[in-house]
């Protein structure tokens, strides 16, 4: 790798999804307020994030369905229980 083309704040950090509870050691200049200890023992800055690789369907192969016509049916019983409306002339 050449030398000096990093940023001087380029360190490891550990990225945690806190969907999924994985976490992943990598080099960032993320900037951080909160540590915690990596498997190595040694002590990291940490970000969470919402969704990662462990836990986003692409990745995971698990998508999850809407119960779209569930809420069609629903909608179409609440507009007949309800009087027509009068048209103006």
């Amino acid at each position: 790798m050449k030398k000096d083309i990093h940023p001087a704040d380029y360190r490891q950090v550990i990225f945690e999804d806190v969907t999924s509870g994985a976490r992943f050691l990598i080099a960032s200049t993320m900037k951080t307020s909160k540590t915690s200890k990596w498997e190595d023992g040694k002590e990291y800055p940490t970000h969470e994030v919402e969704i990662s690789s462990a836990s986003h369907p692409f990745y995971t192969g698990t998508a999850k369905v809407l119960d779209t016509g569930g809420r069609v049916e629903r909608f179409k019983a609440r507009q007949a229980k309800q009087k027509p409306a009068k048209k103006a002339k």
